[in-house]
């Protein structure tokens, strides 16, 4: 789960990470009103949305006086802000932050993330503030520091003075330098985060070591455990598709593709995705039922799909070891009889009561696929997607 700049500021805030003076506005006249509140002769206005880039897409502006915020953010409320991550259909802005502008010395790029290799926390660090870390790693690979925390005694302070020391910060400021870190490290560790990105972190004209940008990823399966993280989820800023799945406890990544997969596992979901793009179609989704799912849970799955409008063709691909292939031929039925959809759907049972799934899919009378192995399945939803499509541009010629 992903939250907002603000939001990743006021947690690291409480761990005890320095950041500038700023408060939230939903209004142009509320933004104003914040700016004449903090008092000063320059804020800075950002645009809250989840995705980086904000800078170079009009996100983030300079002003002199609140008319001016308030002109800024009369352009910038309910558009779309469309930035390298956002892809072309971008974000919606529906918040602003305003912050007061500080005299910037030093830009320096921090973030902490969880390199699965080690299995443990690493601490990565560059002079190269305010670049993203693939231009960095790219272009200046030599400026990268790396630093990996021992699970067992944590982040230590010699460790947050190497890092300072190997960033040329001034001897005066390293210790401001070591509660930064150690208040970055704790706030992972201490809320189940995945990342922590501190970019830029810049050293001020007046020996400050500010937080001027953050970011936040948190583990969405130790969510439980931190109801006061779940309430900062902006739904407006998720892929309805996904938000929606999340909301029925389903796995689901919304793709580009027609082809709508249900799948139980990661890996054969990928297979899965591999395989259509190999028959030369494109999958519309990542659905993984999970194991033991039952035929409401099937059913579900299926109706979450459909509700992608992209999708002109469904396949369903279950190896069944923990689950049963009866229940997912259950579920199949169940949900095409309760809400038909009108685009062709592929079958392939192995595993579990494979006899008994494929005996209740044939007496179904449902106009059905069926396919033995995963690459006669993917062939066949594929050609039943391009028949499908041949037909309705046949219509619309006739038309």
């Amino acid at each position: 789960m992903d939250i907002h700049e603000y939001q990743a500021k006021e947690i690291l805030s409480n761990f005890g990470v320095a950041i500038p003076q700023g408060a939230l506005a939903y209004s142009p006249e509320q933004a104003a009103y914040r700016a004449r509140e903090m008092g000063g002769s320059r804020w800075v206005v950002k645009a809250q949305v989840h995705a980086g880039g904000r800078g170079k897409a009009g996100g983030v502006k300079l002003c002199d006086s609140d008319a001016e915020i308030q002109d800024v953010t009369e352009d910038m409320f309910g558009k779309k802000l469309v930035t390298h991550q956002t892809g072309p259909e971008g974000k919606g802005i529906y918040r602003v932050y305003v912050e007061a502008a500080v005299p910037i010395e030093r830009e320096i790029y921090l973030g902490l993330v969880l390199d699965r290799a080690s299995q443990r926390v690493m601490i990565v660090a560059s002079r190269e503030g305010g670049m993203e870390i693939e231009d960095i790693s790219a272009e200046k690979p030599d400026s990268i520091v790396r630093a990996t925390v021992e699970p067992a005694v944590g982040l230590q302070e010699f460790q947050c003075r190497e890092i300072a020391f190997a960033l040329g910060i001034a001897p005066a400021m390293v210790q401001q330098m070591v509660r930064t870190l150690r208040g970055c490290y704790r706030a992972f560790r201490e809320l189940d985060a995945t990342m922590v990105e501190v970019n830029p972190l810049v050293i001020t004209g007046d020996d400050r070591i500010l937080a001027l940008d953050a970011k936040m990823t948190f583990d969405d399966n130790a969510l439980f455990r931190h109801p006061q993280i779940s309430e900062l989820r902006d739904k407006s800023q998720e892929d309805p598709r996904e938000s929606r799945a999340a909301d029925r406890g389903l796995n689901y990544v919304g793709l580009d593709g027609h082809i709508g997969c249900i799948v139980n596992g990661a890996g054969l979901a990928m297979a899965t995705m591999d395989t259509i793009k190999l028959a030369g179609g494109e999958p519309a989704n990542f659905l993984d039922i999970g194991g033991g799912a039952t035929p409401e849970r099937v059913a579900k799955a299926i109706r979450l799909v459909m509700y992608d409008k992209k999708v002109q063709a469904l396949l369903v691909n279950i190896f069944a070891g923990i689950n049963r292939c009866d229940w997912v031929a259950e579920g199949v039925v169940q949900a095409l009889r309760e809400n038909p959809v009108d685009v062709p759907v592929v079958v392939r049972l192995a595993g579990t009561n494979v006899e008994e799934g494929q005996k209740i899919l044939a007496e179904s009378g449902l106009p059905l696929i069926r396919a033995a192995t995963l690459n006669e399945a993917a062939e066949r939803a594929v050609a039943a997607w391009k028949s499908d499509m041949n037909q309705q541009n046949s219509k619309l010629r006739a038309i």
